[in-house]
């Protein structure tokens, strides 16, 4: 970070954005410095974080309002503020923003000298698949010769050293997401790729990112108790490929990869298009650019055949089962198809990837069932993992076990959806805690449950609620048959637990093994 910079810069950088909504209110005091002759030593968002000479800006969000802590911010020696109304009986300059969380996302930007424009930036969107298609999209950006790093649900990968996210954030706040494009510019990286969430497109925290290309991957229900429609939700996403085509570095043209097989994969396109950005689409569809054949699964890895107009077809093979995996392998090899990189080395390399933590993740103790993390927590995920997990124990006579919870004060439409999903696939789904923050834990397990009993489960036989995770887990270990596979769904990588406290350590892998490992076999019937 630069140790100063002078705020008549941003001002002027706001002014150009048409982010300013009326001139700045000076102190008022005689002997106050005025806000074009102020030098900042830092930008903040958080009032507690605040040092001497900082700019603090007012961000509005879902439970709290920035301007709430104007006062407290100042009297930590904030030099000035920015805010979308005024603040009476402060003695700093005020400067009026149209959008507070815009103004934060560009003064990110400004002051860690706009570090996006100078890597190749990837965003990733969709409901399901970002997390694994970003581990991909980066193989196969390091394959073609581009020094990659990755910001993500899992963690930040910069210079080749993954730190784990420690924030139940998939995007990070701009401040901090910037502060991250900077280190990735000052470590040599050539690209980035970003885990895009419709929170942090709807929250403006990737408004001052350029990106380059964008990859969207599918849309079905979710995050709902944020945006509050469906509709919105989608809107969101979409703000990604609007504005890809006022992007060229050097001879990359701005990119859109377009899964054609989802419903909603024809808009965004269309979204894509309509800035002059270029355009694949993927998927089994007869008219994808890309187009997915022959694909097949077994309990370790995917395999199909790339299809692509005036080439021969590109065999696909990549370590990690699932056959809804094919269209994350073939919207990362897009990024290789459309800027014209090594598309062989970029397959062979995908041949050779070391999986996601907390996506289809095994866990093996010599137990006679096998044990799968998968980090799936929508009706749509739950849906894709069962089925594929299902059929995988179907040929030697196993069958599933789901156990899955849904998390308190977050999406409550899609709770039952969750269940059902689950019992459409599955000899026995347990239903457990996951993330129940403040609300009553039981009144998640009904709701969920009752969405498994409208599929035909019976509670008591074939549906059971147990709220302690690892009990459920135990149960789940002590009811599997050889050959059955036992899925643990929604923590994936996850090592905490949101209780109404805040965060619990928690972690489904170490839990599944220190029961599979324990002494006095819990397996025991």
């Amino acid at each position: 970070m630069p140790e100063s910079r002078p705020l008549r810069d941003l001002l002027d950088r706001w002014s150009a954005e048409g982010l300013l909504a009326g001139p700045v209110l000076e102190a008022g005091s005689p002997d106050a410095t005025p806000a074009a002759d102020l030098v900042l030593e830092g930008i903040r968002d958080d009032s507690r974080a605040v040092e001497p000479n900082e700019l603090f800006v007012a961000v509005r969000g879902l439970k709290v309002d920035g301007h709430d802590f104007v006062a407290p911010a100042v009297a930590r020696g904030a030099a000035a503020v920015a805010v979308e109304r005024r603040i009476d009986g402060l003695a700093v300059p005020q400067v009026l923003v149209d959008r507070g969380a815009a103004a934060l996302a560009s003064a990110a930007a400004w002051w860690h000298g706009d570090p996006s424009r100078e890597l190749l930036v990837v965003g990733i969107t969709g409901t399901n698949g970002k997390t694994t298609t970003s581990f991909l999209a980066r193989t196969v950006l390091e394959a073609g010769g581009l020094r990659t790093g990755l910001v993500g649900t899992i963690g930040i990968e910069i210079g080749g050293e993954l730190r784990p996210n420690t924030v139940p954030n998939t995007t990070p706040g701009a401040l901090e997401l910037q502060g991250l494009l900077r280190e990735m510019v000052d470590a040599g990286m050539a690209a980035a790729v970003i885990e895009t969430s419709s929170h942090g497109l709807a929250a403006d925290r990737v408004a001052s990112v350029d990106y380059d290309a964008g990859i969207f991957t599918n849309l079905s229900h979710e995050h709902l108790d944020f945006h509050g429609t469906f509709e919105a939700y989608r809107d969101a996403k979409l703000r990604l490929f609007t504005r890809l085509g006022a992007r060229a570095t050097g001879d990359r043209p701005g990119l859109a990869i377009v899964n054609v097989d989802d419903e909603h994969g024809p808009r965004f396109a269309d979204a894509a298009r309509a800035t002059g950005a270029g355009v694949l689409t993927y998927g089994t569809s007869d008219g994808a650019d890309l187009r997915i054949k022959d694909v097949g699964a077994d309990a370790s890895r995917t395999w199909f055949d790339l299809e692509v107009a005036g080439r021969p077809a590109i065999p696909v093979s990549v370590p990690i089962p699932g056959r809804y995996n094919a269209p994350n392998a073939a919207a990362a090899l897009g990024l290789a198809i459309g800027w014209d990189l090594d598309v062989r080395a970029a397959a062979e390399a995908l041949e050779r990837f070391e999986g996601v933590p907390g996506r289809m993740e095994s866990v093996r103790r010599g137990q006679p069932f096998h044990v799968v993390i998968d980090f799936a927590h929508t009706p749509t995920s739950i849906d894709f993992v069962g089925r594929e997990l299902a059929n995988l124990a179907r040929p030697t006579g196993g069958s599933l076990i789901t156990v899955l919870g849904a998390s308190g004060e977050r999406d409550v439409a899609k709770r039952p959806l969750m269940g059902e999903a689950a019992a459409w696939h599955s000899r026995l789904v347990i239903v457990t805690e996951d993330d129940s923050r403040n609300e009553d834990p039981r009144s998640i397990f009904e709701q969920v449950a009752a969405g498994a009993k409208h599929a035909g489960k019976r509670l008591g036989e074939d549906l059971l609620v147990i709220g302690d995770r690892r009990e459920a887990i135990a149960e789940a270990f002590r009811q599997a048959r050889p050959g059955d596979v036992v899925l643990l769904a929604g923590k994936g990588h996850e090592t905490w637990n949101m209780g109404p406290d805040g965060p619990v350590p928690w972690s489904d892998r170490e839990t599944a093994l220190e029961l599979l490992d324990a002494a006095g076999d819990p397996l025991s019937r």
